[in-house]
């Protein structure tokens, strides 16, 4: 390992350390999707609260059946939100439609193909149903004070309905992390402005803030702080005064006389833990802390910047939200012969297919870190250890799926 560059694991290992679920919040159910459970959710009503009908028929008495044909008089009927308020006696039967509550003095629900009406106020059945049937007993889902959802449980579909149907129209979550984006540097423009002679236009931001949604993150963009120091410690003071969780800034972290960020915020606090890793494309990689702030300097080049934001950025953006942050690495094997590696970690973008039950992976000829429309390309990165031995075609390897 060359002096100076830290392993990637490790960096890591570093950046991960302390990072743990946010304080909860409470927020409106309608807004709870794809959140973080803080509390377990417990059940403040039965469901259902009532014996109902699990079909439409006849609410009647099973020894009333027991034999066929047997004409029942007509009492009444109950329906979804509008009960029927009588008592169901021998030789009676009250018309009752799916999620009813059933009548008092019934025990089965006789379904409506099987019987016909004779005449007005009578039926007839047609097969006999035993005691119990097409009802749905007060209470099969749920009791009120169960536990229904455990903290740490992400909101999904179901769990929100069930949290929904558990009568809960707020619930407490883990706090989204905040995640300040500020670029930095004189050659760029936003999209939409014409770039002068010497500029580019800024694309880095926006894919590393899809990567800190995609985490769970919610993102304020800074926009773009010029080469000057004073410009760059104002803009991420505007960070700090909105508490960010994580400050993450782009390019100006490397050792050229105008990569300014890492100064800037030594000199407002920061307590560097590393900065520079044994990897390609990202090495220029900075973390640190100011106070409770997070800092993660990424690199300029856009891809660098992207990959960086994967391997780092979002399994931090996870923890602190309270969601997994496993990195989704497979099993593959190469179409394609590579050269030996050196001394850094290597992330070759690449397209993986499945092949005969194989994940077979392609690494792409042209591989430099300015190059988007390769990166757009890749659904993975293979995975090249340091002083990893040239590889033949067919051989395993490791691919990180980014998709």
């Amino acid at each position: 390992m060359a002096a100076g560059l830290l392993p990637v694991d490790e960096a890591l290992s570093r950046l991960l350390e302390g990072a743990s679920p946010l304080p909860a919040e409470a927020v409106a159910i309608a807004d709870a999707g794809g959140r973080v459970l803080a509390e377990d959710v417990k059940a403040l009503r039965t469901q259902p609260p009532f014996d109902a009908s699990a079909m439409d028929g006849y609410a009647v008495r099973a020894d009333d059946i027991s034999r066929v044909p047997a004409r029942l008089a007509m009492i009444g009927e109950s329906v979804a939100g509008r009960r029927f308020h009588g008592v169901v006696g021998e030789g009676e039967a009250v018309r009752i439609f799916t999620g009813a509550p059933v009548p008092e003095g019934a025990d089965t629900v006789l379904l409506q193909e099987d019987a016909r009406s004779i005449e007005e106020g009578v039926v007839e059945t047609l097969e006999a149903t035993r005691c119990g049937r097409n009802i749905r007993r007060a209470g099969l889902d749920f009791q009120i004070g169960e536990t229904l959802l455990e903290a740490g449980r992400t909101l999904d579909p179901i769990a929100l309905s069930l949290a929904a149907a558990a009568n809960h129209p707020r619930l407490s979550v883990v706090r989204k992390p905040l995640v300040a984006i500020l670029a930095t540097g004189d050659e760029l423009v936003p999209p939409g402005v014409e770039p002068g002679p010497d500029q580019i236009v800024a694309s880095n931001v926006f894919g590393v803030a899809a990567i800190a949604r995609s985490a769970g993150a919610d993102v304020l963009d800074l926009g773009i702080a010029p080469d000057r120091e004073e410009a760059i410690a104002a803009t991420v003071g505007e960070a700090l005064s909105a508490k960010a969780d994580v400050v993450v800034t782009l390019g100006g972290a490397s050792v050229g006389d105008h990569d300014l960020v890492r100064g800037v915020l030594t000199g407002l606090g920061m307590e560097l833990s590393f900065w520079k890793i044994a990897m390609r494309p990202g090495k220029p990689l900075m973390s640190g802390r100011i106070g409770g702030h997070r800092v993660l300097g990424l690199p300029g080049n856009p891809v660098s910047s992207l990959v960086c934001a994967h391997l780092f950025l979002k399994p931090l953006v996870a923890r602190l939200g309270g969601l997994a942050a496993e990195a989704d690495i497979r099993d593959a094997v190469l179409s394609l012969p590579m050269k030996a590696n050196d001394h850094r970690q290597d992330y070759v973008r690449a397209h993986v297919e499945p092949r005969d039950g194989k994940l077979v992976a392609t690494p792409f000829s042209q591989q430099d870190s300015s190059m988007l429309k390769t990166m757009a390309s890749a659904n993975a990165l293979i995975v090249r250890a340091p002083q990893a031995e040239a590889a033949n075609a067919g051989d395993s390897c490791r691919v990180l799926l980014l998709g």
